[in-house]
């Protein structure tokens, strides 16, 4: 079969929050104003939608659905790319997400490994991937490795070993994780077309300097105009701007951790700084007391404000 070549996904990407109300249910009046914040307030033109950030494991199927067609609808041409992800623990019901990401328009389709029954070789991992991608066979298919939560520590470099020959709509890789040696072992290994995508925020420039194309991550919803500038330098050569811009963010990550930082702070904390109604995360996630996203933001102006 011919690959697929969908547009290559570069920059920055936000892996988006989901907007629930206060009682819990999704909110899906919040995604077009959400949508704007990003492009108009911080320069970010691309999604990672129902991932870890979006709470998408704690989403029912349904719930899934809806949120990656209003993503995709009100996206549609202001966002260069909305990336929907599709794994769960169930390989059907990965399929069913992928077929219908496919059906409303979605620029590429991720899955993360499943965690509960984890596959034990990167064969049986790419056999789980080969199954969910021949559901949406027209759709760009990237790869989710976030081995601290899903607690599967196959190295990506074997995952993706002949990976294009069992997927051709293979297109790229989202990693978040530490291990720069297997990321820079991905990049040497990738052909041109795929995107190497970096998920790891506070280490971006290392990745970066290991040949990344762009970056999925959280806090690119609040700090994305501050990381713009950071790969710009990046690309201009400029290091000495590009480590003071990495540092800012390291030093606001440093103190958000020493508060106490999960997603639900996370969340939070993008609500306190955008003035969009996220709502509360979904348990098990327990609410921020809001004095302390309160003071995390205060922290973030102060650290941006001295630049």
């Amino acid at each position: 079969m011919t690959p697929v070549v969908g547009r290559k996904a570069t920059g920055l990407v936000a892996a988006t929050f989901t907007p629930l109300t206060p009682e819990g249910e999704i909110n899906l009046s919040e995604i077009r104003p959400y949508i704007d914040y990003l492009l108009e307030q911080q320069g970010v033109k691309s999604i990672f939608v129902n991932g870890t950030t979006g709470e998408g494991m704690s989403l029912t199927v349904e719930e899934r659905k809806l949120l990656a067609e209003e993503w995709c609808h009100k996206g549609k041409n202001k966002l260069e790319q909305v990336i929907v992800h599709v794994g769960c623990m169930s390989l059907k019901d990965s399929q069913e997400l992928a077929r219908h990401a496919a059906e409303i328009g979605a620029d590429g389709i991720a899955v993360i490994s499943p965690s509960f029954f984890k596959p034990a070789t990167a064969d049986a991992l790419r056999m789980f991937l080969q199954e969910v991608a021949a559901a949406a066979p027209a759709v760009p298919f990237y790869y989710y490795h976030i081995p601290a939560v899903t607690g599967v520590n196959l190295r990506s470099r074997d995952v993706l070993e002949g990976i294009e020959k069992q997927i051709p709509s293979f297109q790229g890789l989202k990693f978040s994780g530490s291990d720069l040696m297997d990321f820079g072992q991905c990049v040497s290994y990738s052909p041109s077309h795929w995107s190497l995508l970096y998920g790891i925020d506070e280490q971006l420039l290392g990745g970066l300097a290991m040949g990344a194309n762009g970056a999925v991550g959280s806090t690119y919803n609040y700090l994305g105009s501050s990381v713009n500038r950071l790969m710009s330098a990046f690309h201009k050569g400029d290091l000495p701007n590009a480590r003071t811009l990495q540092f800012q963010v390291q030093d606001i990550l440093c103190y958000a951790i020493k508060m106490g930082f999960d997603l639900a702070v996370n969340k939070q904390l993008m609500s306190e700084v955008s003035g969009l109604a996220l709502g509360p995360p979904r348990l098990p996630l327990l609410p921020c007391p809001q004095p302390k996203a309160h003071s995390i933001a205060q922290r973030l102006q102060q650290i941006l404000g001295e630049q």
